[in-house]
């Protein structure tokens, strides 16, 4: 296959669209009859804490990053129902994915989507202002339904935030993977490759991992310099558990 055609991107159905009983109008938009393009991925996650952040990890610090933790997690739009807090997260896969889903999905703020491109997915969601304990406006939060990666770069980071290789059939690997030959244990955000009191194995040997994961965890271990987090990586090698 020729790189054009293996352009793969994360699309997230969010907590508010799956309240409002959006998801099958948001499934039917992003078909493989209207966009050309096919599934690699699908699942339904309970989105962790951790996981949230590193997804968002580019807002952190932001006045409204609170806020957009308690709105991907679930924990906004059901707050007495922990069981019904969850995220349809899907890979697309196919020429041009990225440019097509960000375009079915329409501007980030639902204002101008409904103002500059009416029927697109985001037309239907809102902006929520964000309050301080007094009561004064100081931000605000995009309940906008779907998420839709923006760039190729983008892509991988958040496919490889979401999906373990064995997610994804391997014919649709758009990523190098690695079987790995260690273990790796992470107890208390610190990483061990044999077993501690009260950690938590998330690669034994025979796994098939991101490669770009492997090489991370090498680093960490050394304690060197990694293009990503431990957080990171075992973020989506627990989720749902």
């Amino acid at each position: 296959m020729g790189t054009k055609e293996l352009e793969q991107t994360l699309v997230l159905i969010k907590p508010d669209a799956l309240k409002n009983s959006l998801t099958g109008y948001v499934l039917s938009l992003l078909s493989q009859f209207h966009t050309g393009l096919r599934f690699a991925g699908a699942k339904i996650v309970s989105v962790s804490m951790v996981l949230a952040e590193e997804h968002y990890a580019e807002h952190r610090g932001k006045v409204f990053f609170p806020s957009l933790l308690d709105y991907i997690t679930g924990l906004l739009h059901y707050p007495d129902e922990p069981w019904k807090r969850r995220v349809i997260a899907i890979v697309y896969h196919g020429p041009e994915a990225i440019t097509k889903l960000r375009d079915i999905a329409g501007p980030t703020n639902p204002h101008i989507a409904r103002e500059t491109r009416p029927g697109c997915i985001r037309a239907l969601g809102t902006v929520v202002p964000i309050k301080d304990a007094t009561g004064n406006v100081i931000g605000e939060r995009m309940d906008n339904l779907i998420h839709a990666s923006a760039t190729n770069s983008e892509a991988e980071r958040e496919i490889k935030l979401w999906f373990k290789p064995n997610d994804i059939p391997p014919l649709m690997h758009a990523y190098p993977v690695e079987v790995s030959k260690e273990h790796y244990y992470s107890k208390d955000n610190k990483l061990y490759m044999t077993y501690e009191p009260d950690s938590i194995c998330f690669v034994a040997p025979g796994d098939v991992v991101w490669k770009s994961d492997l090489d991370a965890l090498r680093l960490l271990y050394q304690g060197s310099p990694a293009p990503c987090s431990l957080e990171s990586v075992v973020a989506k090698y627990l989720i749902n558990i």
